[in-house]
């Protein structure tokens, strides 16, 4: 079983609280991203709320991001691939 280790944080003024970096890179929390917080008892869990479509959106602007090209080009990849597909699945059947 693995040690569990606590963090300290406050609580602000208008009640927000900062999960630390390392807190939230363990459990792949990102800004922006909605959570749950649910009460057990005198304890609260906070847990990802990973809504499908968020979800997607979140991993396609990474993959955006991480590849360097624009929306643009993308779409005109897909168009191209979409293309090839087409006339390498009818072609062999219209002759």
């Amino acid at each position: 079983m693995q040690a569990v280790k606590s963090f300290v944080t406050s609580i602000k003024a208008r009640g927000q609280v900062t999960i630390p970096k390392q807190v939230r890179g363990m459990s792949h929390l990102e800004e922006g991203q909605t959570v749950s917080i649910i009460p057990i008892g005198d304890s609260i869990l906070i847990t990802p709320r990973r809504l499908e479509l968020d979800e997607a959106r979140r991993q396609l602007r990474r993959i955006l991001k991480e590849s360097g090209l624009t929306m643009e080009e993308i779409l005109a990849g897909i168009e191209e691939e979409r293309g090839a597909l087409y006339k390498k699945t009818y072609d062999k059947k219209c002759r």
